[in-house]
């Protein structure tokens, strides 16, 4: 009768959770520089919108 090859199982499990969690961290990773694009690009309206409305001083 053959034995069971526990330490391959448990190197198949140890993988699939580091592979679960590399994919979690850049799916975070995407979601964030996102995010930062999306800020990014609502600045550079802000700036134009800016420069196209009259600056008012006060004396």
């Amino acid at each position: 009768m053959a034995k069971n090859n526990y330490s391959y199982e448990k190197r198949q499990r140890e993988m699939a959770k580091k592979k679960k969690k590399e994919d979690k961290r850049l799916k975070k990773l995407n979601k964030n520089s996102d995010t930062d694009e999306e800020n990014f690009e609502i600045s550079s309206e802000d700036r134009e919108n800016a420069d196209t409305e009259p600056e008012t001083e006060d004396i």
